[in-house]
């Protein structure tokens, strides 16, 4: 398991939102590229990167700030929001993106989806899905697309896809901590570990997630480092297994409804 620091870029700041919402941002630092170089200080080697303006107008307006990043960090970096044309693809993966996001495309362009996928390949790919209460949200998370996550979970394992990065829309930049069992489900129904996001509020959810990491390829960190409630240092030497854990024993075993 691995922890990726998150940075959401909404007009060149580095913001967070309260359950994805535009009218409620917390402005964090003003130059992303700093906020990223004190991010591998503290020991990160991931980089959770979204672009909101492009999340929202479906077309990246914050590529030169990641490019940036880039060029005055080593991170590895995934970058998500408003990727919806190869053209982007090519230009992201050029400057060395690791890995790209897909997200509102793979409900409302599949075609794009499955040309992506041939040209890069599952490596340089990652599903980005967004869920509230069981249903997917796009476009900057502003629209319900009416589909169940499950669903949308086992197509895109069908597709082909072995990175999923799930995100508790409900539990996001809220600081309300996790819900192990919900990440133990989605692994369950996408067939692989998945990168967790969305409610990180302390130590004790990294501890948590790493007794699951069976199911856990990654986890995404940010309202909660930025406040000071969570020490990156501290969260990635847990995730690399310098401090033991317990072992997860949820209350309730997942059951058949868990999994539909």
């Amino acid at each position: 398991m691995y922890i990726l620091p998150a940075i959401d870029i909404l007009d060149g700041q580095v913001v967070r939102l309260a359950q994805g919402k535009y009218d409620q941002v917390t402005v964090y630092q003003e130059y992303p590229t700093l906020q990223a170089q004190l991010f591998e200080e503290q020991g990160a080697e991931w980089l959770h990167v979204v672009d909101l303006n492009g999340a929202k107008s479906g077309s990246p307006d914050n590529i030169a700030i990641i490019e940036d990043i880039l060029r005055k960090t080593s991170l590895k970096v995934e970058v998500g929001g408003g990727i919806r044309s190869l053209e982007t693809i090519d230009r992201l993966l050029d400057t060395g993106i690791a890995r790209v996001v897909l997200g509102t495309s793979l409900v409302k362009d599949e075609d794009f989806v499955i040309k992506a996928m041939e040209t890069y390949g599952a490596e340089n790919l990652v599903a980005g899905i967004d869920a509230k209460a069981g249903s997917v949200a796009v476009s900057g998370w502003v629209e319900d697309a009416g589909m169940a996550e499950a669903d949308l979970v086992k197509h895109i394992a069908d597709l082909g896809f072995i990175h999923l990065v799930y995100t508790d829309i409900a539990r996001d930049g809220m600081r309300t901590g996790i819900d192990p069992k919900a990440y133990v489900r989605i692994a369950e129904l996408f067939g692989h570990p998945v990168i967790a996001s969305g409610g990180i509020a302390t130590v004790d959810d990294i501890v948590a997630l790493k007794a699951i990491e069976g199911s856990i390829e990654g986890c995404i960190a940010g309202r909660a480092l930025y406040e000071g409630e969570l020490s990156l240092e501290e969260a990635v030497a847990i995730a690399q297994g310098s401090r033991e854990v317990s072992s997860y024993d949820p209350a309730a075993p997942l059951g058949a409804s868990d999994l539909l």
